[in-house]
């Protein structure tokens, strides 16, 4: 039976091969047809394939940048100084041809703008903003897409004539002839005004000086008799030019007709002061001026800073420091409509919450966009603006002259101080930063679970050869009162992290460790001994010598000297361990505060200022309180001033729990208070 049925199928397949081998004419024209059919749909289904998804990656652009974050700050994907006609990735420099300038991208708009937004009353700006927050803040990016679009009404002559076309930074950024576009030699800048109550305020927005419009800024700045320079860009920002430097480091220096002399300048942690004596050098003898620069320098470029804590206090100082006699304050950052406008806003929109009761931002924005285009150029910098007007309705102004210190502390009761805390601790701890620490490998790593670095300021150690998960370590850099990532808030070492720290100590060149533990504590093991009794100890390839060990008042003071074995090279290292800070509670008084922080100072001047490692056993409590003291007698020596509400509140967004207790939080009062009453003559320490 199987050959039969062989031998029938062989048949048939040489049958069906037959009729395959001989089709009809018809048969033909069906089979391309079919074909044609196939053919035709396949394209189609290609072409829509590709317009899907360039579609969605032009949306997520602009959408899914929101939750990249780096440190103080927030990162955007698309860098507008690349975008040349329109297209991305071509880059140039300010000083190629005209017809290669840089441009500012300009990001889509909806295709409705007729949808308004009414003032918001400042007792609803929570709900609001919270509500605009939300799902990623979509409504938020709708209704800065219902902005009016950007370009204002009138024209551009001034701008476009021949001889100013070179003049601008930017040749799709124009200020509008007829909302106050005014030339200055190779200046073109633009008047916003702002209205204060019955009186109309007007700033100056430019574009960052280009170095031959530097002569006619200053030109610029003297005639119209400015006072006070708002600058909220760095000069170069991702190795692309931004402004030029557009001032002496030192001395005196003339450009064109105007000499600029530096009379003093003052770094700080998220702005730096310069004051300027600026004379007019022609026709006749004119009186010099005083000129303050406030250069904002934590703004990141095609971002925003990762608070608006900062942001707040550099407002306020610039409010300050300019005369009510002056002319327009001067703000600029590249192009002179990001930042620029996202400043002008939030000073206008505070000004309007004390005057109205009520902010009114999308309105305001829609204004000043009639006088100069983009102002405002990203729904990033426009929730900004919301974020930062909620931090300064909800926290208010809680700043203190020391000169008042004592009469206020009088008039308030110690809760009411400690309120503060309470408030602080309703902040979000944000746990979806603290995926690195989280880890299976590097939980083991954690003293305690709840005290874990976030992962935009964490510590990072160079990895291991060949082994993972060798870069953690459960410390965070935190910001000093002059200098960013000024200190390493960490824990005390467990003794398998004990190699890890001296590694941290060393990679980081850290010549000061502050100690406010003790070993044990309750019979309890809090910190493990890093470092040896007498003689020297190796933990992996450091090798730790005691040098000298020494008792302070309040403090041992141990000179270790700290020997990276693969290559015999050696640091110094003092390490200042207080005593009398007990797990529960305060010291009892704060001189030794005062004492072991003004000892860390001087050894930082002498030993170059890099980060001071900081521990007590979980490395927040004792630890923040320490770090916020530092920071807050600082600032009473230079300005005068202390807010431990803002300094406590921004530790607390860089490492969690940081200041834990309300005994804690308090002493920081009464630290300064001490302090105030050693230096009783106000001139000894300012």
């Amino acid at each position: 039976m199987v050959p039969l049925l062989l031998v029938a199928t062989a048949t048939e397949q040489k049958n069906v091969t037959s009729q395959t081998e001989e089709p009809s004419s018809e048969q033909n024209q069906q089979v391309l047809a079919t074909v044609l059919v196939v053919s035709l749909l396949l394209v189609i289904a290609i072409l829509l394939a590709w317009y899907f998804l360039r579609l969605r990656n032009q949306r997520k652009a602009v959408v899914t940048t929101v939750d990249k974050k780096i440190p103080n700050g927030i990162l955007e994907e698309q860098d507008p100084s690349k975008v040349v006609g329109g297209h991305a990735g071509v880059s140039h420099t300010p000083t190629t041809r005209r017809a290669e300038q840089q441009t500012v991208v300009l990001l889509p708009r909806s295709s409705s703008t007729s949808k308004t937004y009414p003032p918001i009353p400042v007792d609803s700006l929570e709900e609001e903003y919270r509500i605009r927050l939300a799902d990623d803040g979509k409504l938020f990016r709708e209704e800065f897409n219902s902005l009016p679009g950007s370009s204002p009404q009138g024209s551009y002559e001034e701008a476009n004539k021949e001889d100013n076309k070179e003049k601008n930074r930017y040749p799709n950024i124009l200020p509008c002839d007829g909302f106050g576009a005014e030339e200055r030699g190779a200046v073109i800048f633009s008047r916003i005004m702002v209205s204060r109550g019955a009186v109309l305020q007007q700033k100056c927005c430019v574009p960052g000086p280009k170095q031959d419009t530097v002569a006619d800024f200053w030109r610029m700045v003297w005639e119209q008799k400015t006072a006070t320079i708002v600058m909220l860009t760095n000069l170069k920002e991702r190795k692309e030019e931004k402004c030029q430097q557009y001032w002496p480091d030192q001395g005196c220096w003339t450009y064109g007709n105007v000499r600029v002399a530096v009379e003093d300048f003052t770094v700080l942690v998220d702005y730096t002061i310069r004051k300027f004596c600026v004379q007019y050098v022609s026709d006749g003898g004119w009186a010099p001026r005083l000129v303050t620069q406030l250069h904002f320098t934590s703004w990141p470029d095609f971002g925003v800073p990762f608070s608006p804590i900062g942001m707040l206090k550099f407002l306020k100082k610039v409010k300050a420091v300019n005369p009510s006699y002056a002319g327009p304050i001067v703000v600029h950052c590249s192009a002179g409509v990001g930042r620029t406008g996202t400043f002008i806003v939030i000073d206008a929109m505070i000004d309007m919450m004390h005057a109205e009761q009520k902010v009114d931002v999308f309105g305001f924005v829609s204004r000043i966009r009639d006088q100069r285009s983009q102002l405002v150029q990203t729904d990033m910098q426009y929730s900004f603006i919301y974020q930062a007007l909620l931090e300064y309705y909800l926290y208010g102004d809680t700043e203190l002259d020391v000169s008042s210190l004592e009469g206020h502390l009088q008039k308030l009761s110690s809760p009411w101080r400690c309120g503060g805390l309470q408030k602080l601790t309703n902040m979000r701890i944000m746990k979806e930063n603290m995926r690195t620490g989280n880890l299976p490998a590097n939980m083991k790593k954690n003293r305690v679970l709840q005290i874990i670095p976030y992962d935009f300021n964490r510590v990072i150690l160079s990895m291991k050869r060949g082994q993972e998960f060798t870069d953690y370590i459960n410390a965070s850099f935190i910001d000093g009162y002059r200098q960013k990532d000024y200190f390493i808030a960490t824990q005390g070492p467990l003794a398998s992290t004990v190699e890890d720290f001296w590694r941290m100590v060393w990679e980081w060149k850290c010549h000061s460790i502050v100690m406010l533990t003790e070993l044990q504590e309750r019979e309890q093991d809090k910190c493990f001994q890093y470092w040896p009794s007498e003689d020297a100890v190796t933990y992996g390839d450091y090798s730790v010598e005691m040098k000298g060990d020494t008792l302070c008042d309040t403090f041992s003071l141990r000179d270790l000297v700290l020997t990276y074995n693969p290559d015999k090279q050696t640091r110094l290292v003092r390490h200042f361990h207080f005593h009398g800070w007990p797990e529960i509670g305060i010291p009892a008084d704060g001189k030794g505060m005062i004492e072991i922080i003004a000892a860390v100072q001087k050894q930082q001047q002498q030993s170059g200022n890099h980060p001071i490692v900081v521990h007590c056993s979980a490395g927040a409590g004792r630890t923040g309180t320490f770090i916020a003291l530092s920071n807050i007698l600082e600032r009473v020596k230079a300005e005068g001033l202390l807010d431990v509400f803002q300094t406590v509140k921004s530790l607390r967004m860089q490492r969690p729990h940081m200041v834990q207790t309300v005994e804690q939080y308090d002493f920081c009062y009464r630290v300064v208070q001490d302090f105030v009453d050693i230096f009783s003559d106000y001139a000894n320490f300012k």
